[in-house]
């Protein structure tokens, strides 16, 4: 298995838009809770005036050293912290209270986990099955396929995956392993495409990996825990942007939003989700699936 030894490019989706939507305050202290390789982190810090300051997480230890590297002439206005949606509060809890101008999640996996093969992440390289956004975890890809039961992984293919033959694929997984164990992406993607046929252009793998990847770094419940954290630290004319890549997380932070809205604690920015215009997308195809709702704190 070979890798490149490079500084991964990884071009921000919808960054105008998110520019123009959640800068408000030139002045103000900004949250990016998914810092990734820094692409929106730079943009907003250029927004921002010279006493402008970014507060930047990520629960990838190595994606927080790519950023850094990137973004190393900002000073102290970047303070960036390794940290997962589900500690957010904690991190933000050394900030003082209400005190954000705004915060932006973006749920996208960077192209630095996608294209790096020792990852796991991705189908398209032959790896081991890991899929951790930080390594230090314990839960991996590999333990979910090999040691959980048919019933258990049906419903996260289900849930997670969306995937209409979730009993199937589990059953044939279950069977798969009593022979030899699943230690790389490259054995799941051939079992898969050995048994269910291709649907247009969607890989007969690809719902069954975002599921374990959904799992392994237990995504939904740390996106609600996230954005919950982050509410009390927004003062009022905060806002609060999140870029979604599929309709787990849509969902989520849709009802989200819809409650605070209706509970008369935010007002609607964007009434409906904005997307990629044509251009991004012919140029970055990843912006496909993209959705910014960005609502403002009120009180």
């Amino acid at each position: 298995m070979e890798e490149r030894n490079e500084e991964y490019t990884h071009e921000p989706v919808l960054l105008s838009e998110v520019l123009e939507l959640l800068v408000t305050d030139r002045a103000g202290v900004y949250l990016d809770a998914t810092l990734g390789l820094g692409g929106h982190a730079e943009a907003v810090l250029e927004a921002l005036d010279p006493e402008g300051r970014l507060l930047a997480v990520d629960a990838d230890p190595e994606a927080l050293a790519h950023a850094g590297r990137r973004l190393a002439a900002q000073g102290p206005r970047l303070r960036a912290v390794h940290c997962n949606f589900r500690n957010l509060s904690k991190v933000l809890a050394g900030e003082a209270p209400a005190s954000l101008s705004g915060a932006l999640f973006d749920l996208g996996v960077s192209s630095l986990q996608m294209d790096k093969p020792s990852r796991g992440f991705a189908f398209r390289h032959d790896g081991p099955l890991d899929m951790r956004l930080d390594p230090g975890s314990p839960l991996t890809a590999a333990r979910i396929v090999n040691e959980w039961p048919a019933e258990q992984l049906e419903l996260l293919l289900r849930e997670y995956g969306e995937e209409r033959a979730a009993r199937r694929i589990a059953r044939w997984i279950v069977d798969a392993r009593a022979h030899e164990a699943f230690e790389t992406t490259g054995q799941l993607k051939t079992l898969l495409e050995q048994r269910l046929p291709r649907v247009g252009r969607i890989h007969p793998a690809t719902k069954t990996f975002m599921a374990l990847r959904i799992a392994v770094n237990q995504e939904l419940e740390a996106l609600t825990r996230g954005l919950e954290s982050v509410l009390p630290a927004l003062k009022p004319g905060a806002r609060l942007a999140v870029i979604s890549f599929h309709s787990l997380e849509d969902r989520i932070v849709k009802n989200l939003f819809k409650s605070l809205v209706e509970a008369g604690t935010c007002a609607s920015v964007t009434d409906s989700p904005v997307c990629a215009a044509p251009a991004e997308v012919a140029r970055n195809p990843r912006s496909r699936s993209a959705k910014l709702r960005v609502i403002e704190r009120r009180k």
